[in-house]
This record gives C-alpha cells, sequence and structure tokens, in this order.
C-alpha cells in the first residue's frame, strides 16, 4: 500500500555512547518527535550515520523505531549505495522489517551517467514491494539526477517521490512546475523548507527541525491550512537558525544541542566525524538558548 509522503519528515539521528548505539536515547527521541507532531521517521540517512552502522545495528535500528513509533507515523529507512547488487541484497536482507518505504540516494563517488542512474533505480524499484524516495544529493555524491531522468523514474509504480537537494533552486523549482500531481517531492535543503513549500513541494525531510521542532511544525500546518503570514511568521526566527546547524559536518552540531537538553547521553559521533568546535559550540549555545526563550 502506498504511503502519502507529505509534511514534515525527520531523519533522525542515531545517539551514541561509549561507541555503541545507545537505544534508550533512541527511544526517547522517537517518542519525543512524534509527540511534537512530525508526520514521518526516517531512520538511518546521512545524518543517521548509517554508513558507520554494521548490519545488525541497521536492522536494530530499524525494528526499534516500528516498535516505538507503534503505526503512529510512518517510517521509511535509508537503504542505499554506489553498487546496484549490493542495494538489491541489502533490501532483501531487511525484507521482512514492515517499513512503509525507503529512501535511496543517488550512487555516490563512481558518477554514473544519466542512462546508469536510470538503470540503477528501476533495479532498485523492482527489488523492493516497498514504496521508494529518490534522494538527490549532488554535492555528497558528485552525480546530479536530472529533472528528466527524475521525472522518467516517476512512472515506475513504486518510485513515489525524491527527498530533493539539488542544491539549484532553479532545477527545484523546474522540478516542481513539471511533476506528476501523485509525485512528491520533499525538499532536503533545510533552509529553503519555506522557499520550496510556498512553490508546491509536499513537504520536507529536514536534519534542522531536530531543534526548534514546534516552528517547523507550524509552518507545515500552516501551509496546509493555506495560511502563508502563518507560515512566514513562523519561519522567520528558524531562518537564521537553520545555517547554523551546518556550520560544521552534520549531525554534529545537531548531537551537541540535543546533548546539552538531555535528549540524549553523548554527543560523539563515528568516525571520521568527532565533536564541533569550541567556538561553534559557545556559538550554538547562546543562539539555542535565545530561541527557545
Amino acid at each position: 500500500m502506498t504511503t502519502k509522503i507529505s509534511g514534515l519528515w525527520l531523519p533522525l539521528i542515531t545517539p551514541f555512547k561509549d561507541g555503541a548505539v545507545d537505544f534508550a536515547s533512541y527511544d526517547g527521541l522517537v517518542n519525543h518527535y512524534i509527540a511534537k507532531g512530525v508526520d514521518g521517521l526516517l531512520p538511518l540517512g546521512t545524518t543517521g550515520e548509517s554508513p558507520a552502522l554494521d548490519d545488525d545495528e541497521i536492522a536494530a535500528v530499524i525494528e526499534r523505531t516500528l516498535a516505538i513509533a507503534d503505526g503512529r507515523v510512518p517510517v521509511f529507512a535509508g537503504v542505499g549505495g554506489n553498487a546496484t547488487a549490493k542495494v538489491e541484497k541489502e533490501l532483501k536482507r531487511l525484507r521482512h522489517l514492515p517499513i512503509a518505504g525507503i529512501l535511496s540516494v543517488c550512487p555516490y563517488y563512481n558518477r554514473p551517467s544519466q542512462d546508469g542512474l536510470i538503470a540503477h533505480f528501476r533495479r532498485v524499484a523492482a527489488a523492493t514491494d516497498r514504496d521508494v524516495m529518490i534522494y538527490n544529493i549532488p554535492y555528497r555524491t558528485a552525480v546530479n539526477l536530472s529533472n528528466d531522468s527524475l521525472l522518467e523514474l516517476a512512472d515506475v509504480p513504486n518510485i513515489v517521490g525524491v527527498k530533493d537537494s539539488s542544491g539549484s533552486i532553479e532545477q527545484s523549482l523546474e522540478l516542481l512546475r513539471r511533476k506528476p500531481a501523485d509525485f512528491a517531492v520533499l525538499t532536503g535543503e533545510d533552509a529553503l523548507f519555506f522557499t520550496m513549500r510556498a512553490n508546491g513541494a509536499e513537504g520536507g525531510i529536514l536534519a534542522a527541525s531536530h531543534l526548534l521542532t514546534e516552528g517547523f511544525v507550524e509552518v507545515e500546518r500552516s501551509f496546509r491550512t493555506d495560511d502563508l503570514p502563518g507560515a512566514r511568521n513562523a519561519w522567520a526566527p528558524l531562518a537564521g537558525f537553520v545555517p547554523m546547524l551546518f556550520a560544521e559536518a552534520n549531525p554534529m552540531p545537531i548531537k551537541h544541542l540535543l546533548w546539552r537538553q538531555g535528549l540524549i547521553t553523548s554527543p560523539e559521533c563515528r568516525l571520521p566525524l568527532t565533536r564541533i568546535s569550541d567556538g561553534l559550540a559557545r556559538r550554538l549555545d547562546s543562539i539555542f538558548a535565545e530561541k527557545a526563550a
């Protein structure tokens, strides 16, 4: 059954403590953000440091997300890579888990052509009976899925949408003009949430919404009721804060602030990620205290 992909989705961090996944903190995060009003959860994206998790941890994180969410919101999981056969194998390994769908990133590093990208995602979609969202993020993958290619893939029945982080507002707005009505565009550019939503995007998958979540939820609710002034007012205090969360490698700044709030027990990441600089920590602490007041 196809899940309606819209609204504010959270690409969950994976908390660690002394090198292991901190499931106690993770359970709390899932409950916390559902209570805050997010529309969907996405574990094991790059914000969740999925490349640094082993196979058993990946399965355990998905299982835990499903168990704690308990059907209250849909759950998609990040399943992607730069070798098509390996992604197919991973989908087979995880097929027993009742996720609603997957988010699959464009193959990175090897820089396939457009026909290679199309063939890759056709194979990924054929390897699963779940919904597939494509993740286009050229500044991480070194390859840009063109709108022509994406719209060709939109004809595949279980390719239902895209997390659009193209890095080009022209490309993103063109996609919104051309996309089929039943194909969801969710922005992955946190700073463009208001802009993209105002131009017809169905929502956003936003790492920044780990913080000041109520504000992001209010932006989304205002757009749903066609309240543009309300959305603008809700976005105003977020606009300057969001870029600070990406001043150093994601999710290090987000984890720092979640730790400061007591939502996770440690800000640690897995190498090669470390912790944010002392200077950024001081700035974030000061700005967040002001925004949260």
